[in-house]
């Protein structure tokens, strides 16, 4: 079937092929012939699980990620991330630090406080483009400028 498709180069999310939309499509009522879609699974169910294990095993192929390296699923948008993070991997003093760059860094960096049980990190919005601002995201000191 033909399509008329245009190219999506914005941030976010991203032109898919066409192949890959159609199997979507094919199995969303009825994932491989499971009787339910994913979205309706039990995420301790064997069709589940085999879709994780094989997601795993795809991702540390094409990443080369080592077998002492663990991968983690975690649902939610990319703000979400901000605080899963750091509640799922700071270290055990509750120190991370950040590299702000711009506003989504901001606001990473001040989730992370957040998550630690401190004081958001003062940035200056305009500071962003001029340079990049290193900080430790749990014990910012004032600005000296």
């Amino acid at each position: 079937m033909v399509y008329d498709r245009i190219y999506n180069f914005s941030a976010g999310p991203s032109m898919l092929p066409v192949e890959v939309l159609e199997s979507a499509r094919d199995n969303m009522l009825n994932y491989e012939g499971s009787g339910m879609s994913v979205m309706e699974m039990s995420h301790r169910s064997k069709a589940y699980d085999d879709i994780i294990v094989k997601a795993e095993s795809q991702m540390r192929k094409v990443m080369n990620i080592p077998d002492n390296y663990k991968v983690i699923f975690m649902q939610g948008g990319a703000t979400l991330q901000f605080a899963m993070v750091p509640l799922n991997l700071m270290n055990k003093n509750h120190k991370a630090d950040y590299i702000v760059t711009g506003n989504f860094s901001g606001k990473a960096a001040k989730e992370a406080a957040a998550a630690a049980g401190q004081d958001a990190p003062e940035t200056d919005p305009h500071f962003y483009m001029a340079k990049s601002h290193l900080f430790n995201a749990l014990q910012v000191e004032k600005s000296k400028r």
